[in-house]
Parts: structure tokens; sequence; C-alpha cells
């Protein structure tokens, strides 16, 4: 990979002669380059709403020394600016002392093709699916009335120099594809949408039977919508589908699990490491090696290869998320979580694709279990407090459950509580397990990366269910 020494008067021995000089006082460090291609077209209501390109291309350069930390990063990549740069760190770190940690692993696995999806299509082709979604959906039915579809992708491409002069790359290819789709009867309007994505091509995503599937899809949830009435109001249990009601265990108890809030002790998790956390019917794992999924990685952005790592195995905490930093402070050792950003942005342990195993029971043993409760099948926004583990999460498709049978469609219902104890009120766990869409982005500390999330069919057996009827 030539591309960040292609068009500079700095050598690749350059560099690497300035990381090792930089760094020879520290614990850790490396230097990041990265160059981001990416797109988006948005089709509103036949009409083409936004369409964004953009590239970007920098590097940062990190040294540490026990929990200090300094960086700096520019998008001039030359002799001069990395040479101001390692004399800035040197002088952050100049009475910090520190034995440099060179140890390394490598993986010759990808997750991913070398593809550029940003090249493999041309612009009106894409415009013209989007046209096409919009007629396909429209001749459904009358009652559709609002078509917006959109269409995103990335080229990102990552070299990372550490002090000993190794070197690794990845190219990493991502694309989404949306549908949303208002609807409206005898006055009423409701909404529904569906997306996917993942590490590869458009092709993948867009070709004709894949998109009419979201098309389908997004048009099911809005008319489900429509006939749906008030949620009930008050404590019960409650049946997750399988799939994207995933992102409540991201969101919960997967940021619970990251190793800087456990380091720092600000985790609801930081002292329960092989204490019984949740029911024993739940294991739950970190997997950034699952082929072409949209939180997976071949290396992480510290250059460790990606990992599959069991945090809760039969209800017992096994694991943190580990970047490096944290791991050596922990005495452990990365389990390649250490993520960022951009070039911008300094590394932190963060989830890949986080999901539960499956359990031995069907959904519909669950279901017929339910005397009173709701079915959730799909979630919106939701907040959550890391520090005990709070959330409070909106549902966007859900139904009631009656003497064990579906019922009428709700709308409104939100789920109020306890990441950690609503893991121990976990009674069933189905054999359904999937994975999200494909659709996941996650915020931390104020930067954004794609995730995966999944779960099979549970049955919690109390949640606090938000609801206007009583």
């Amino acid at each position: 990979m030539n591309t960040f020494f292609s068009d500079t008067d700095l050598t690749r021995e350059k560099a690497e002669e300035l990381v090792s000089e930089t760094l020879k006082n520290c614990d850790d460090g490396e230097l990041f380059f990265e160059h981001c291609k990416s797109e988006s077209f948005v089709l509103d209501d036949n009409k083409i709403k936004n369409t964004s390109y953009d590239s970007s291309i920098g590097y940062g350069l990190r040294g540490v020394t026990g929990d200090v930390i300094s960086y700096s990063h520019s998008n001039e990549i030359s002799k001069k600016s990395l040479t101001e740069a390692s004399k800035n760190l040197l002088a952050s770190l100049r009475n910090k002392n520190g034995i440099i940690d060179n140890s390394s692993s490598r993986s010759n696995v990808k997750m991913y093709g070398d593809i550029n999806p940003i090249e493999a299509k041309p612009f009106n082709e894409k415009i013209s699916i989007l046209k096409d979604v919009d007629e396909y959906l429209r001749k459904k039915d009358s009652c559709i009335k609002q078509v917006t579809a959109s269409i995103s992708g990335e080229y990102q491409e990552v070299e990372i120099i550490k002090s000993n002069n190794q070197n690794f790359q990845d190219i990493r290819p991502l694309v989404r594809f949306n549908v949303s789709v208002m609807v409206e009867k005898n006055g009423r309007k409701e909404t529904g949408s569906y997306g996917t994505g993942g590490r590869m091509n458009y092709d993948e995503y867009i070709a004709s039977h894949n998109w009419k599937k979201i098309c389908d899809e997004a048009y099911r949830q809005a008319m489900v919508n429509l006939e749906s009435k008030p949620a009930p109001a008050g404590e019960m249990k409650v049946v997750l589908g399988p799939g994207w009601p995933g992102i409540l265990l991201h969101e919960a108890i997967g940021h619970g699990l990251e190793g800087d809030f456990n380091r720092k002790k600000t985790s609801a998790f930081h002292n329960l490491m092989n204490e019984k956390v949740a029911s024993e019917h739940v294991t739950v794992v970190d997997d950034g090696t699952i082929a072409n999924r949209r939180g997976s990685l071949t290396i992480d952005d510290e250059g460790t290869p990606s990992s599959r790592t069991v945090l809760i195995e039969n209800g017992i905490l096994k694991n943190y998320m580990q970047d490096r930093m944290n791991a050596r402070l922990m005495k452990t050792k990365s389990t390649g979580n250490g993520r960022r950003e951009s070039f911008e942005c300094m590394p932190m342990p963060r989830m890949t694709n986080t999901f539960m195993l499956n359990g031995k029971h069907t959904q519909e043993e669950m279901i017929k279990s339910v005397d009173k409760g709701i079915f959730a099948v799909s979630f919106g926004g939701g907040q959550v407090d890391i520090t005990n583990g709070k959330f409070v999460f909106s549902c966007t498709e859900a139904y009631e459950i009656n003497n064990g049978k579906i019922g009428s469609p709700i709308k409104g219902a939100t789920l109020i509580g306890n990441g950690p104890d609503i893991l121990t009120k976990v009674s069933m766990v189905g054999n359904d397990m999937q994975l999200d869409p494909g659709i996941g982005t996650c915020g931390k500390n104020g930067q954004w990366v794609p995730v995966g999330v999944g779960q099979p069919s549970i049955l919690v057996d109390e949640i606090t269910v938000g609801g206007t009827q009583l």
C-alpha cells in the first residue's frame, strides 16, 4: 500500500525513523494513516434531496506512557508536518518514562475483500435504483404518501506503523441502503423503515430482488403501525424478537463491558469479574471476525487482529473488551477492540458485533407462557447511563400478548429498566439467533463507528413498560 507515500516528500523509512524516536520512552503508541472516501444519495418523493462526496486523508501520531496519552494529528502528510508532530509529543512526554511494548500479533485472515464500492457503479445507476424504489412502492398501495430512499458507501484505507518498524494495512469497504415509507389512511399517518448494509459491494444489497425485500419490509411496518393501538403500561413480561432488538443488549450491557469504564471503575460491572451477572441461560460475545459484517474488522485501529471474545458465559462475567492501553493497565491482553472514528481521534475500547448466543427454546414457547405482556419486534432510539446500566428504549414495532397469543399491534411502548438487572430476569432464550441487517452505528465520547448487534428471541420476566393505557 503506497497511498500515503506516493505524493509527498515523506518516505516510509523516514516515518519509521520518526516513530521509533518519538516512542522510545513510551509504553505504547503508533502512527495511524487514513484515507477515506465516502458518498451518499438521498431521494425523497422521487426528487434528489441530497448528494454528497467526501475525501479525507491524514495521520495521527500517539504516544502512551502509563495512562497519559499525547496525540497529534494533521491532514498534511509531509516530512515537515510529521517532524513537528514528533517534536510536540517528545516535549509533552519528556518527563515520562516507559518501556515500549513491541509485542503484536498478525493474522492472514481477511474479513472482507479489497473492493471500492464507490467506483463499482456510476452515479446515474445509483440514482436510477432509488427512483425505481419510489416507483415500486407507490404502485403497491395508494395510501403510500411519502417515500425516502438512500444509498451510502465508504472506502477506507489505513496503515499503522509501530515503533519496531512493523506495518499493518487494511482496506475497509462499507455500504448501506435504507428505505422509509409514510402511509395515510382515514386521516392517520404512520411510518415504517428498514435498511441493510455491510462490508461488500453495492450489488449485494441493491440487486432488484434484494431492494424489493427492503421496500416490502418498510411498507409492512408502516401498515402494522397504521393498525396499532395505545400501548399498555406497567410491570410485565416482555418477549424480545431476534436480531435488531439486540441493540438493547448493546447499549444497556455492552458499553458497560468496555475496558476503559471498568479500569476507571465507572461501570456497573467493574468489580464483578467471574461473578454471576446474568441468568444461566445468557451467553454474550463480541465478535469482529464475522465475514463482511458491518461491525467486523480484519485489524483494529492499533493493528491488533480482531477476535471473538466471550463476555458473559452461562451468566458468568468472563471478559471485558480491551484496547492495548487499558489491557496493559489491567494486566491482560488486547481483544482487538481498539477503534477510532478517524485519524483525528484516539483509539479506545469499542464494540464490533455484539450478540447473545442461542438457547434451546422456541419463540412460540415464550409467547405461550405469557398471560399478559408485550412482544417487541424492533426498537428505535434509546438512552443509557453506563454507570448504573439504566436504560429507556422506544419500540417501533410491538404487539400485545394476551393469554399466550399475539394480539393487536401497539404504539408508543417504551422499555424502562436496568441492564444488569434485566440480564438476571431472562428466563428463556430462543434458538433463532439473528444478527441485525447491517445498520448499526455506535457513539461514544463523540466518536461514531459502525457496529453489529444481534440476539435470539428472549423472554424477560419483568420489565417496566411505559405506555398510555393503564
